[in-house]
């Protein structure tokens, strides 16, 4: 007599159980075929894109005086990184593949210690030497060294 009030009193929790996993198992399943239509290589460019102008209109949302320079997959999967100009420095954001959340700050990865966002922005932010007219420079040692500093001064 009390073990069959357990089992009926048992039932309720188990039919829950089952019913959460069989729609896990939907889902799970949903999931794998979104995987499954990004292509041959998985890439998600192939499905989600951000181009320059909707990038700005996003970003100008938030502040009309910054420049969209570019937009390129971020580093993490569902975020588009877009290099912008504000007040003549260069800068990261990052948009996520809704298009309706704005990013930023740095990424860092944890297994190795590394800021993402920092080592993209030195690559953006690097100076081509070669435009930076040296005609009339003053030059201390031999014009074509390996290495060369240059120093903007104002004698003014």
């Amino acid at each position: 007599m009390i073990y069959s009030k357990m089992l009926k009193m048992m039932r309720l929790p188990i039919i829950l159980i089952v019913l959460s996993i069989a729609v896990a198992g939907f889902f799970a399943k949903d999931a794998a075929g979104f995987r499954s239509r990004l292509g041959p290589d998985g890439d998600c460019a192939q499905c989600h894109t951000l181009g320059i102008e909707e990038a700005a209109s996003v970003i100008k949302a938030m502040n009309p005086s910054i420049k969209v320079l570019g937009v390129a997959m971020g580093p993490v999967e569902g975020l588009w990184e877009v290099v912008i100009e504000a007040r003549g420095k260069k800068g990261i954001a990052y948009v996520d593949f809704s298009k309706k959340h704005l990013i930023t700050g740095s990424i860092l990865k944890v297994t190795t210690k590394e800021n993402l966002t920092s080592l993209r922005l030195y690559d953006i932010s690097k100076v081509d030497l070669s435009v930076v007219p040296l005609d009339e420079a003053l030059v201390l040692g031999k014009r074509d060294a390996k290495y060369k500093v240059i120093v903007f001064d104002d004698p003014d």
